[in-house]
């Protein structure tokens, strides 16, 4: 029924100002209904907005999440669980959080693990093995890693 729903000058203004951002780059529709806030739309004005930027394939939550989770991994070097606590932060439900993290495969997935690892301990000035396991172990899991992965890649690399 959106089609046959008009929106008012004020929504149209909005919704072009929205497309065009939606169409730079992936947006998530919480961060939209943020922007038509500041815009000076109200909950119940931005609806029908959202509804026919998501009719028009301006906004698509997978499609938001597939992309940060894949840009996030590669770019940012951010494990999953940092990935996922990001993605439920921007309102994107568990289901789909699901079907973005499984576009990382397990073996680039631990390779990139130990590459991080192996970078960060030549930066690290530690007293002993033991504290620069630790400052390492701290390290991978602010940047969203696993323990049971982070334990396996420091028996791989003799930490």
């Amino acid at each position: 029924m959106i089609s046959k729903m008009e929106l008012t000058r004020d929504q149209t203004i909005a919704y072009d100002k929205a497309a065009l951002v939606c169409s730079r780059s992936e947006k998530c529709t919480s961060e939209v209904e943020d922007k038509l806030n500041v815009w000076g739309l109200s909950a119940e004005e931005s609806e029908p907005v959202i509804k026919k930027l998501i009719s028009e394939k301006y906004l698509d939550n997978e499609r938001f999440a597939r992309a940060y989770a894949k840009d996030k991994f590669r770019f940012n070097r951010w494990g999953k669980q940092k990935i996922e606590y990001m993605l439920r932060t921007k309102k994107i439900n568990q289901e789909t959080v699901q079907l973005a993290l499984e576009e990382i495969t397990d073996e680039g997935y631990y390779n990139e693990l130990l590459k991080l690892i192996t970078d960060k301990g030549k930066t690290i000035k530690a007293k002993d093995q033991y504290d620069k396991r630790n400052k390492l172990m701290r390290f991978a899991m602010g940047r969203g890693f696993e323990s049971g992965i982070i334990y396996a890649a420091f028996k791989e690399l003799g930490i």
